[in-house]
């Protein structure tokens, strides 16, 4: 008989049952492990996004932090309509804490793990055309751009921290690429994060106070975000 984890020993759990759905990823074997599924994978999953968003309420009252499926929990079936890959599930559990109206085009808090790495992260990932539109100028022309620059430098004063998103290789057409700025206008999209393949660095520790210690490190990046690009705002 298979063995069914406790959520009180997430993340190990669910790495456990991701390694044996890499090794099992069709829908028979996937029915007959439900339980699995939901003592493993979901039921942590819920626990995790309810205890940092109690912590997370602590630095905005208007974080989202829903713990059902599709809302901070990243459905685990993926879309195969147009990939020549047709295996049916993910073999990573995300989890998104966002500020605003629209999920994915909100900034947020992202925490990613599979049996290969885990992934913490702010900003967004892509940009909507017209937040892309929204970000250039402000990057080009206003303060704010100046006021990003110093947040990234900050956080990314430990050297442990990346910035991703930068895609272009030429300044957008109507910006000068003298600007102190530039770099930050090769982007699509803005995040921080922090990634490892050390799956030992969250073994028995208190998984909601190590990510959120990241969290909070990079919250200056959602903040800035919200304040200027909240799709409130827009």
């Amino acid at each position: 008989m298979p063995k069914v984890y406790s959520k009180n020993n997430f993340p190990d759990c669910t790495i456990s049952f991701l390694k044996t759905l890499s090794k099992n990823n069709n829908r028979e074997w996937f029915e007959a492990h439900r339980e699995e599924y939901n003592k493993n994978f979901f039921e942590p999953a819920q626990e995790f996004v309810v205890n940092m968003g109690a912590k997370l309420f602590e630095l905005s009252p208007f974080i989202s932090a829903i713990p059902k499926m599709d809302k901070s929990i990243f459905r685990i079936h993926r879309d195969v309509r147009f990939s020549k890959d047709k295996s049916p599930y993910k073999t990573n559990l995300g989890v998104y804490f966002w500020e605003g109206s629209k999920k994915m085009d909100s900034p947020g808090f992202y925490f990613h793990i599979d049996p290969k790495e885990f992934f913490i992260g702010a900003g967004i990932y892509i940009f909507p055309p017209d937040m892309l539109k929204k970000y250039r100028n402000l990057v080009g022309n206003t303060p704010a751009g100046d006021e990003l620059n110093k947040i990234l430098k900050t956080i990314l004063k430990n050297k442990k921290y990346s910035l991703g998103g930068k895609k272009y290789k030429k300044i957008p057409k109507g910006f000068s690429p003298d600007s102190k700025n530039a770099e930050l206008l090769l982007h699509e999209s803005v995040y921080t994060f922090y990634n490892s393949n050390n799956h030992e660095e969250i073994k028995n520790k208190n998984l909601v106070n190590y990510v959120y210690k990241v969290f909070k490190d990079m919250s200056p990046l959602h903040f800035w975000m919200v304040k200027y690009l909240s799709v409130k705002s827009i």
